[in-house]
């Protein structure tokens, strides 16, 4: 995702996830944006303007009376040309100043002085009973009612020791949201369920067998979704990713455990996107305790397995009296251009996006070939979220 050209106003009031910032900062100048740093007297408290300015490579302002600005008006020139203005960390005092148009420094000023329709994100941060209080539950409805984004907060163990709502997102859920926002709704109110990552079949309660795949396009996709406006479900096999902030995900480690899963939530989904690396057989006779050679034998016989067919579940999809747009993944070893449009005339699905295996599981980066019923056509080698932005798009069009 890229934030080149976007101007984004982050403000910071006092508390320990200031820390945070700093980290949100640093990803968002690294994701391209222009990052213009306003800091309440608390913030400096927990930490230093130095710090901000270094990560954000720009000036930070924390006083409204500022002179460095031509005409001594930081709280209106600030956000004149910004895209957004985000607050993490938002304080409890901070979301009342907001709620009730108060405005005693620059930070507040500027919120209150911003353009009509410039977005204000604000990700609250705070004690659990500080936010389950009724006051600032009353001031988060307000927010929400005046059009303020609320960006969590989450639940979690907090700096004073105590459990609950109130810790604010980490810097990389913040970073998404972000980016989420200046992502064109092209799937806004549609449904999306997606599949994603290998499956595993057992062996014995310690072996298996599975593939390759890490799960990062399936786990792409269904962030670019999300950006894109889609209510999204992820169907996932064993990875090691952590899933998109705002998406459903639902853990399986079988090809049949995800069949299942698939079925019982693809009612009512526009489109279904069946990217997991689903194995096409599993074993039978597999054993209950873990298979063991003989000691001290050379020549130890190994186990017969003994294999059945897995259900296939994109075809079980765009068999259903209503299918929603299936879209198919076909990870190939060789010619690619001849098993794809097989396996889309095969599956009877109107889309399907192939790729080499070797060259794709667990990579960062990727080539595809769509094939619809015009013949096919090439992504070139890019990085897996840039592809997954681009299969949305297409996928949108053909919607």
């Amino acid at each position: 995702m890229d934030l080149t050209g976007k101007k984004i106003v982050l403000g910071l009031t006092g508390g320990i996830a200031c820390y945070k910032a700093a980290e949100l900062a640093r990803g968002l100048t690294k994701a391209g944006a222009f990052v213009q740093v306003v800091m309440t007297e608390g913030a400096t408290h927990f930490i230093t303007a130095v710090t901000m300015q270094a990560l954000s490579g720009n000036t930070v302002y924390t006083d409204q009376w500022d002179a460095r600005i031509d005409n001594n008006m930081p709280h209106i020139d600030l956000t004149r040309d910004a895209d957004a203005i985000l607050i993490a960390p938002c304080s409890a005092d901070f979301m009342a100043k907001l709620a009730h148009g108060g405005c005693d420094d620059l930070l507040s000023t500027l919120c209150l002085a911003r353009p009509a329709g410039l977005p204000l994100l604000i990700a609250p941060a705070m004690n659990v009973e500080m936010w389950q209080n009724p006051a600032t539950q009353r001031n988060a409805t307000q927010l929400r009612a005046d059009g303020i984004r609320l960006l969590g907060p989450d639940a979690g163990a907090q700096a004073c020791g105590e459990i609950g709502m109130g810790r604010m997102l980490e810097a990389e859920q913040l970073l998404q949201h972000v980016m989420a926002l200046f992502t064109p709704k092209l799937l806004v109110g549609k449904r999306v369920l997606l599949t994603a990552g290998p499956t595993f079949e057992a062996i014995d309660p310690v072996r298996g067998i599975t593939n390759l795949s890490s799960g990062k396009m399936g786990y792409a996709l269904a962030r670019a979704a999300l950006y894109a406006g889609a209510e999204v479900t992820l169907i996932s096999g064993p990875t090691a990713l952590t899933p998109p902030d705002g998406v459903l995900c639902l853990q399986v480690q079988t090809a049949r455990e995800m069949h299942s899963a698939v079925m019982s939530h693809v009612a009512n989904q526009q489109v279904f996107i069946a990217v997991a690396a689903v194995a096409d057989w599993h074993v039978v006779n597999a054993s209950a305790q873990k298979l063991k050679k003989q000691h001290g034998s050379l020549s130890s016989t190994p186990p017969t397995l003994q294999f059945a067919l897995n259900p296939d579940i994109l075809a079980s999809v765009a068999a259903l009296p209503n299918p929603p747009f299936c879209v198919g993944f076909a990870a190939e070893s060789e010619q690619l251009l001849v098993h794809g449009e097989a396996k889309r005339r095969t599956k009877n699905v109107p889309l399907l996006v192939g790729n080499i295996a070797h060259a794709a599981f667990g990579q960062d980066d990727n080539t595809l070939t769509l094939f619809d019923e015009h013949g096919h056509t090439e992504l070139p080698r890019a990085d897996k979220q840039l592809l997954a932005e681009r299969l949305i798009d297409e996928i949108a069009r053909r919607l």
